[in-house]
């Protein structure tokens, strides 16, 4: 069974070399395992959290509560230019504010990205929308923000509660690609929670897109997208894209000018799938 391993993972990659895949380091796991084989390696044991929608065991906290360490400042923002005076310097110390627990989007400080870059993950990240709604503020000047995965695709962010924003553009949506399947959001000011697991799209060497991005997400415990297929870039009235980028980036939230709230955030990172290769 070893030699017979051995052979088939020699193929795999002989395999992907010729299809200009360019990872040979994924080829190992695409191993073939007969079924209930007894040489599969079993799942290594890991202590589940005591609490829902803590960080387990092996998760990277990127905010506890207390500092903004895990974070820098972002070159752009999402709303108007800062003046220079407020602006911080890409990759200067994040400026959000920090206390009771959460962090909270200052006007013109502009974006935070991690200071770690991260591929195929699970996010886990609680936020909150502004508890007064004034008369002016509705559609995508209602508590919007977004998560951006690899600062380049967003989970959006928004106080959809009875509020007419464009579908695509609502809580919970893929930004201008797909709504999510039910609007769940809860009262402004109520603290909502995303959970994501995220697979990151694969690259040939002449840049194109081979495996497009894939998301499933839980917006406050509701499934609202299985499994997607992310069709690219997702930008304001742009037709989404793929352009070829590193296999990790650092993850984003966007400052659009509203006192956004965020509290208990990790990240799990996550390996490539292993595949079943039939004869």
């Amino acid at each position: 069974m070893k030699e017979r391993s051995r052979v088939t993972k020699s193929i795999v990659c002989l395999l992907v070399v010729a299809m200009g895949l360019g990872v040979s380091c994924a080829a190992k796991e695409l191993i073939r395992y007969d079924v209930h084989d007894t040489t599969r390696d079993h799942p290594r044991v890991m202590a589940a959290p005591r609490q829902f929608g803590r960080p387990p065991a092996d998760a990277i906290v990127l905010f506890d509560g207390t500092d903004l360490s895990e974070w820098v400042s972002e070159k752009k923002g999402g709303g108007p230019a800062a003046p220079a005076s407020i602006k911080p310097a890409f990759g200067g110390p994040a400026r959000w504010k920090v206390e009771n627990g959460y962090m909270e989007v200052v006007k013109k400080t502009g974006d935070i990205r991690t200071k770690k870059a991260f591929g195929n993950c699970q996010l886990h990240i609680e936020w909150a929308t502004p508890r007064k709604v004034s008369s002016k503020e509705t559609a995508q000047k209602r508590g919007n923000s977004g998560v951006f995965f690899m600062g380049i695709y967003e989970l959006q962010i928004l106080d959809s509660y009875e509020n007419e924003a464009y579908a695509d553009g609502q809580a919970a949506s893929i930004y201008g690609q797909y709504p999510p399947l039910v609007n769940v959001c809860r009262k402004p000011g109520r603290w909502q929670s995303y959970d994501v697991s995220f697979l990151r799209p694969i690259f040939d060497r002449d840049g194109r897109c081979i495996r497009p991005a894939r998301i499933t997400v839980f917006h406050n415990g509701v499934v609202v997208h299985n499994n997607v297929e992310i069709k690219g870039s997702t930008e304001h009235k742009k037709k989404a894209k793929y352009s070829p980028h590193a296999d990790k980036l650092p993850l984003s939230l966007q400052d659009h000018n509203n006192p956004m709230r965020f509290r208990n955030i990790w990240v799990r990172e996550l390996p490539e799938q292993p595949y079943l290769i039939k004869d």
